[in-house]
């Protein structure tokens, strides 16, 4: 007999996962995300990507603001064996843990306990970290402290982009939430507690980390372009628009933070610098640095502002 299962999860990175569970035997009763968002000037509301994904398959889709009594007995009504939450942008409160019967995972993009919180993917890019993965844990009222359930591992590559680390990490949960319902199914899942010692967190990412700062390493600045790529993108102000690095590379230089060394788009750090190699103007589309220089006189020599 399947498991009866209410899904829990907002943004791309949850698709995958909720596919995996739909091609599976299992029966997932409801999924749960986040509320539609305004368009600007009162046009049509954006609806998450985990629920334009559960329309197309017919699921029962609840948004509400908050986890409310309402909703807590509503969930206790449909009786669901398992809650599988995976970015789902909402603590589940305590009352809606502790009812009896139901096991509430959370699929996390980490090797916990480090990186706990909103943002582990973008903040293992930015962290230099050297891998990362994905951990399977039961849920508890403090955020990320579950004990864990189970563990994979991947290497972060230079060069490594958020959007690509993303979908590598999901494909390993569709794997791994499958594993996992099959240890519930036969009450053979055992969890192991994190080891405080070990903790970290990836706080939630500030509209004012896009902005580009020239006084850090090249290193750490290509690190946070690769973590920030596709969206929302690191950025700088040339000739009064907005520039977006999509693509760079660390080049050896010494000069003041912030500097057009040469022809090539190259620009001085606090150590070493970045040679641009792809960008986005404001309002145009990607394109090489070379094709951006060619209609572009850029001044050698020419300070750009900084980070504020």
């Amino acid at each position: 007999m399947p498991l009866k299962i209410i899904f829990m999860g907002t943004p791309h990175f949850a698709i995958p996962i909720i596919k995996s569970i739909c091609k599976s035997d299992h029966d997932i009763l409801c999924v749960y995300t986040q509320p539609p968002k305004k368009k600007d000037r009162g046009q049509k509301k954006n609806i998450t990507p985990i629920h334009e994904f559960a329309n197309t398959m017919n699921l029962e889709i609840r948004h509400p603001k908050s986890i409310d009594e309402n909703e807590i007995e509503y969930i206790k009504n449909l009786n669901p064996d398992v809650v599988v939450v995976v970015a789902y942008g909402k603590i589940l409160p305590t009352k809606l843990l502790s009812l009896d019967k139901i096991k509430f995972i959370n699929v996390h993009a980490s090797l916990l306990p480090k990186l706990r919180g909103a943002a582990p993917i973008q903040r293992a890019i930015m962290n230099l970290e050297k891998e990362t993965g994905i951990s399977i844990m039961k849920i508890e009222p403090k955020l990320d402290t579950g004990p864990i359930l189970m563990k994979s591992k991947i290497d972060i590559n230079e060069g490594t982009t958020y959007e690509v680390l993303s979908n590598e990490l999901s494909k390993i949960g569709s794997e791994l939430i499958l594993r996992s319902l099959k240890l519930i199914y036969r009450k053979a899942d055992k969890y192991f507690p994190q080891d405080e010692q070990y903790a970290t967190y990836a706080k939630k990412i500030k509209k004012n980390e896009s902005k580009i700062n020239w006084n850090i390493k090249a290193k750490n600045l290509i690190a946070n372009i690769n973590a920030l790529n596709p969206n929302p993108g690191c950025w700088f102000n040339l000739k009064g628009s907005r520039i977006k690095i999509i693509k760079a590379v660390e080049v050896e230089a010494k000069a003041e933070p912030g500097i057009v060394l040469d022809n090539k788009f190259t620009i001085s750090c606090s150590e070493n610098a970045i040679q641009i190699l792809e960008l986005k103007k404001e309002g145009k589309k990607l394109i090489k640095a070379s094709e951006f220089l060619k209609g572009n006189n850029l001044k050698i020599g020419l300070k750009l502002d900084n980070h504020v």
